[in-house]
């Protein structure tokens, strides 16, 4: 590995401890469920889940799941749990 890829790692390794750097506007996970993978949607703020609970309900486990690990890194108002 060439010394200039050495520094890049060494600041990517750092950037990664330093979770306030990153802000997601918009995504699509699947989210292997007990039953059924689900496809989760963020775009600037809006959570959405192909699940029927969040059709009920408009939040959900995989949903709060992903806020729970996007914690600081998605928009506040996503960030009701």
């Amino acid at each position: 590995m060439d010394y200039g890829m050495i520094g890049k790692l060494e600041k990517a390794k750092r950037y990664a401890q330093e979770r306030n750097r990153f802000h997601f506007s918009s995504f699509t996970v699947t989210v292997d469920g007990e039953n059924n993978p689900h496809t989760v949607r963020y775009n600037n703020g809006d959570w959405n889940c192909d699940c029927e609970f969040f059709r009920t309900r408009g939040r959900c486990s995989h949903t709060m799941a992903l806020e729970f690990i996007l914690e600081g890194m998605v928009l506040p108002e996503a960030q009701q749990v």
